[in-house]
């Protein structure tokens, strides 16, 4: 692999991630540019240095203990409010869940999917709050905060 195409799988996958991060900090969230952006990096890291150890199942197995493992990180930011029936932050752990999908995919080159994903995530992220304040209006429910 040349040096030219590691940078542009590493760097992919944290500008993805740090885009993801700058949508989450913009809300007031609690993960921003920095983490997400980290988690990228971290993940396409992490798969393409097991795909260099020349073993053919390395990249599988470190695939899926990311996916398993970041679900850690990703509870860090989930918050109940005691006594309340709301929970906050689900959205940023999925952002957060998604960053290591997106590196793991810039890892294996997979340019396809990140682009067409990123902009599915885009589109969810700032389409998906009016979206669901208009259905709740039309049902007759009250707006969540």
């Amino acid at each position: 692999m040349s040096t030219l195409e590691i940078v542009l799988r590493l760097g992919l996958a944290t500008f993805v991630g740090a885009a993801l991060g700058l949508n989450r900090e913009l809300h007031g969230k609690a993960t921003g540019v920095r983490t997400l952006g980290l988690v990228g990096l971290g993940s396409a890291l992490a798969v393409m240095a097991a795909t260099a150890t020349g073993d053919i199942a390395a990249p599988s197995r470190v695939m899926q203990g990311i996916v398993t493992g970041i679900g850690f990180l990703g509870a860090g930011v989930i918050l109940r409010p005691t006594g309340g029936n709301r929970v906050h932050g689900l959205t940023t752990a999925a952002c957060t869940w998604l960053t290591a999908a997106f590196g793991t995919a810039c890892a294996v080159s997979e340019w396809r999917f990140v682009l067409v994903s990123l902009a599915l995530a885009f589109a969810v992220l700032i389409f998906g709050g009016p979206l669901e304040k208009i259905v709740r209006r039309a049902l007759g429910e009250t707006p969540g905060p």
